[in-house]
Parts: structure tokens; C-alpha cells; sequence
């Protein structure tokens, strides 16, 4: 992934470049800040000694942010210097629930609501000096909740108002459960980005002997809402794709839903293929490793998981089961969101690093440039599985 050079820059930075990953994306802002020092290091642009270059190279773009928190439970934000006329870029993960605090005595786990409230506050404190504030939610908040059946909130249309009330002007989102919920801020820039090249890149980085062609590979989508992820990758990929849709039992409801009654297959013959099972997120893994097992039963060759955030809310024994069990060969997810310790040392487990993207996107949109090439990776997707072809000939 080729980064801006010197003969790139055809404009001005909107202002000098600010980054404030907070204390849930702290690991994943370090990298993405070390992205764009090395670059901008290398670069030496005609202008650099111009005012509107001013603190263009630096050791490091990070902005110190405090979120210290009373007894009571109530926070606050802090920014140790001066913002004034930066273009800031506020990366959160609303995640992660390995951070705590205490409240009256006890100790709390950080919720996705906890969060986005310190995200609100570090905006806060910004108090409207910045030039631009640009808000990077690699997980979209309450993303699951954008549409209403029923006397429901629409939880996620309401925090994205929230934030553009605030003044933020651009939020980059990564793989959005449904990108329609964009509607909700129309005037505003919201760009929601898949890593589709980042899996195709770490699996063939990570696995020999595969045959890209549509005799022998298969793009599988587990259910009707990972639709448009499969057939993307399919085309570009130029092989064949199937799905399972859920029949459910409209007889009976338990717990407030209908009971699925079985798993059906669309699709043509996959007996001997191997294949991405691709999804945007994975929580409890339930269906994903029973798609998996089905897959197995109708002949599948190996079978790899790709899934943008892995929460594994009801931990990893499953998985465990699953790969001794035969059922897939490779897990891939982001670091969009928290990995836990026991989660990196598994032998099935491969990591997707996204910082250079996103320092890509960061670099390009601090020179208001179109990132529309970035969106869509179709050229780098091809030219990989060509180089990966040729080096396995």
C-alpha cells in the first residue's frame, strides 16, 4: 500500500496534524502515529519551511489527553496543550472492556456507553478551536441498533448527531452493520471502509498452496446480511459464492423470537473447495462455527474465517473445539477492536493490522484529498493473489 509522496501533494494540509487515540485505542494509535512520523520524515516538499507546513515533521502527532474520573463515577477530559487551528483526528475503540474505574468503591467495567461519552468529553474540551475535528469509530457505536421495528431507539442515527452537533466534521467507520445509517447526518462526511485486502493480504501471507481460481475457491457469506461483503469479494476475486439463510419457525416463539428450524444452502457445488466464510463481526460465534461445521458436511476444503471485529463474547473454547474438531483452518480478525493476551497465542489465529490504513486515510485527509481509491481496494486486491500465483508456480 503506497503511501503519498512529495509529488503526491497537490494541496495544503487543512491544518496541522493533530491525533488523540484514546485510552481504549491507545496500542493501535501508537502504531498508526509511527505510520505517518516515518512518512512525513522521508517527505521534503518544496513549501516545507512555509507557515501552512508549520509542525508538519514530527517525532510524534499525538495530542496528551486525560480522562480522569471522580468518586461518584463522573469524568472529565483534560487536553494537556494547545489545539487551536489543528486538524484533529480522535480515535476510539468503544469496545474495549479490558479498561476500568472506580465508583464508590467498587470497581466497573468500561461499557461501549462509557466510551462514547469520554469521546463526547475529549470533543468537549477541544471547545471548538480545532480547525477540523475528524472522529475514527473503527466499530460504529450502537451500529446494530440503526433501524427501528417496532418501539425501539435508534440508538446509532441518535450518537451520530450527536457528534456532528459537536462539530465533528468526518467520521470514518470500518465495515458498518448497514451503512444506510449515514442518512442520519446527510451534510456531513461519513465513510465507512472495509478490509477486504487486508484479509486477502494476511491469509496469503499466511497460507501456501492455494489455488485463487474459481475452480477450486469459494467466497461463502453466513447469513443474507453479509451478502453484499461476499459477492464484492467474489468479483474481485473472479470465483464463485454461496449463502446460508436461516428458515425459521414462525409456529413458535422462545424468548421473543422465532426458532430457526434449519440452515439452507444457496449456492452452487462446493465439494472439495476451499473457502473465506466472510462476516463483519463475530460475538458469540454460535453461527459462524455452525456454518463452518455445515460447510465440512457438504465436502468444503479448508475453510477460513474472516471477520472485521472479533468480540468473542463467550470466549474461545468453542473455537478451540471448532478447529480440533476440523471445522475451520484459520480465524482471521482486525485490530479495530481489543484482542485479548490468549486470543494472539492461539495457533489458528492470524492478526489483520489495519494502522497503516489508517494512517493512509489519515495523511490523505489532512491534505483534503479524495480517499475514494482507498474505499475501494480492487487493484491491490489483484495485484496480490497475481504475485502470490506467480510465486507459487
Amino acid at each position: 500500500m503506497a503511501q503519498l509522496s512529495t509529488k503526491d501533494l497537490t494541496t495544503l494540509p487543512v491544518g496541522r496534524l493533530g491525533l488523540i487515540p484514546l485510552e481504549s485505542c491507545q496500542s493501535l494509535g501508537a502504531k498508526v502515529n509511527d505510520w505517518l512520523a516515518k512518512w512525513r520524515c522521508e517527505r521534503d516538499p518544496q513549501e516545507l519551511n512555509s507557515f501552512a507546513f508549520e509542525g508538519y515533521q514530527r517525532d510524534s502527532y499525538i495530542i496528551n489527553v486525560q480522562n480522569p474520573r471522580f468518586g461518584s463515577g463522573e469524568g472529565k477530559s483534560v487536553i494537556t496543550e494547545s489545539v487551536r487551528g489543528d486538524d484533529v483526528y480522535l480515535m476510539v475503540d468503544v469496545c474495549n472492556y479490558s479498561l476500568t474505574y472506580r465508583m464508590g468503591g467498587f470497581t466497573n467495567l468500561m461499557s461501549p456507553d462509557d466510551h462514547f461519552q469520554d469521546l463526547k468529553r475529549v470533543i468537549g474540551a477541544i471547545g471548538g478551536k480545532a480547525r477540523r475535528i475528524n472522529v475514527i469509530m473503527p466499530y460504529l457505536y450502537e451500529s446494530r441498533q440503526n433501524k427501528r421495528v417496532g418501539r425501539e431507539s435508534l440508538d446509532c442515527a441518535t450518537a451520530l448527531q450527536e457528534l456532528t452537533s459537536m462539530g465533528v466534521e468526518n467520521i470514518i467507520t470500518f465495515d458498518a452493520h448497514d451503512a444506510r445509517v449515514q442518512n442520519a447526518t446527510p451534510l456531513h462526511g461519513f465513510e465507512t471502509v472495509k478490509p477486504s485486502y487486508q484479509f486477502i493480504k494476511a491469509l496469503l501471507k499466511n497460507e501456501k498452496g492455494l489455488q485463487i481460481d474459481n475452480e477450486h475457491f469459494m467466497i461463502i457469506s453466513p447469513d443474507e446480511g453479509s451478502m453484499n461483503r461476499a459477492i464484492y469479494l467474489a468479483n474481485v476475486l473472479g470465483v464463485d459464492m454461496g449463502m446460508y439463510y436461516k428458515r425459521l419457525d414462525y409456529s413458535k416463539r422462545i424468548n421473543g423470537r422465532h426458532p430457526i428450524a434449519a440452515y439452507e444452502f444457496l449456492g452452487p457445488k462446493l465439494a472439495g473447495k476451499d473457502m473465506i466464510l466472510i462476516d463483519d463481526m463475530i460475538s458469540s460465534g454460535n453461527t459462524i462455527l455452525k456454518i463452518a461445521s455445515l460447510l465440512k458436511e457438504r465436502g468444503a476444503g479448508k475453510i477460513y474465517i474472516c471477520s472485521t471485529f472479533g468480540f468473542f463474547t463467550d470466549g474461545l473454547e468453542k473455537f478451540d473445539e471448532g478447529f480440533k474438531k476440523g471445522y475451520f483452518d484459520k480465524l482471521l480478525t482486525t485490530n479495530l477492536v481489543y484482542q485479548t493476551p490468549e486470543l494472539l497465542e492461539k495457533p489458528y489465529y492470524i492478526t489483520c493490522d489495519m494502522s497503516k490504513y489508517i494512517a493512509l486515510i489519515i495523511d490523505t485527509l489532512n491534505h483534503d484529498m479524495s480517499i475514494s481509491h482507498l474505499l475501494n481496494p480492487v487493484d491491490r486486491i489483484k495485484r496480490c493473489v497475481n504475485n502470490y500465483m506467480d510465486q507459487n508456480k
